[in-house]
């Protein structure tokens, strides 16, 4: 019963989701006007905007101009709804699951807005740093020490590759976003979630290139944005991060 409750509420936030995904690149409210059509503008009713439901039975059409909606919409409500339902799972009804669900929402509206035009907004990840320092120890998810190493490692890491990368490259190798992103996740899930987070996006990022570049070759455009791939890790590190690292230290003797 619990996985149906936060199935559906989570599909709940992701069609708002949608909305802030669509809006923040372009400085509108996320508030205001109600939801419309992309294609003709035309507000949509109640009933055709009821998550996932709406989609299917709407076949992917707008009711009134009959174009095509991407299933992407779709995709973001069945991701915001499956991530509930996972981190409730693996966290149970705690303080952790509230606080890494609320962060999983901001790490989709972060992952598709980079994918679409390549920014991450510091509207959501300044604030966020702030407010992971002050949550994450509050709530006894990490030490308020391991917080603000965390920030250092998470934003600092990816400063110093940055730096590399422009040495090696001559050209920017790692966005500003992406810097302040991992700095946020360190503030909420402390130096050693971070550190492993990190370890995995470059790790898919890496395999993501060699393929792209194995299938379409020197044509491909190797402007592939990271957020994504840390956004993803992170989702990982938020909801078994803890049992890996235990398994790790446990490797280790």
């Amino acid at each position: 019963m619990a996985d149906v409750v936060f199935f559906v509420l989570g599909a709940v936030v992701g069609s708002f989701l949608n909305v802030v995904i669509y809006r923040m690149p372009l400085g509108q409210s996320i508030v205001l006007p109600p939801s419309a059509c992309p294609s003709c503008g035309a507000r949509l009713r109640a009933r055709d905007n009821i998550p996932i439901v709406s989609y299917l039975l709407l076949r992917g059409r707008c009711r009134d101009c009959g174009c095509r909606i991407s299933p992407r919409y779709v995709g973001v409500e069945l991701l915001a709804a499956g991530l509930a339902v996972l981190l409730h799972r693996a966290l149970g009804t705690s303080s952790a699951f509230f606080v890494y669900l609320a962060l999983s929402y901001v790490l989709i509206v972060v992952a598709f807005i980079d994918l679409d035009v390549r920014i991450i907004p510091d509207r959501l990840t300044l604030p966020g740093i702030a407010l992971g320092i002050v949550v994450a120890p509050l709530l006894g998810l990490t030490t308020l020490p391991e917080s603000l190493l965390g920030v250092a490692v998470g934003g600092g890491s990816l400063y110093l590759v940055g730096m590399i990368g422009t040495l090696v490259l001559r050209k920017e190798s790692m966005g500003g976003g992406d810097i302040k992103l991992a700095a946020m996740l360190g503030a909420f899930l402390g130096w050693k979630a971070v550190l492993l987070l990190l370890f995995m996006a470059f790790f898919m990022g890496a395999a993501v290139g060699t393929a792209a570049l194995a299938v379409k070759g020197r044509d491909w455009d190797r402007s592939v944005p990271f957020g994504p791939f840390i956004a993803l890790s992170a989702l990982f590190a938020m909801a078994y991060g803890d049992s890996v690292l235990s398994w790790y230290r446990g490797f280790l003797g």
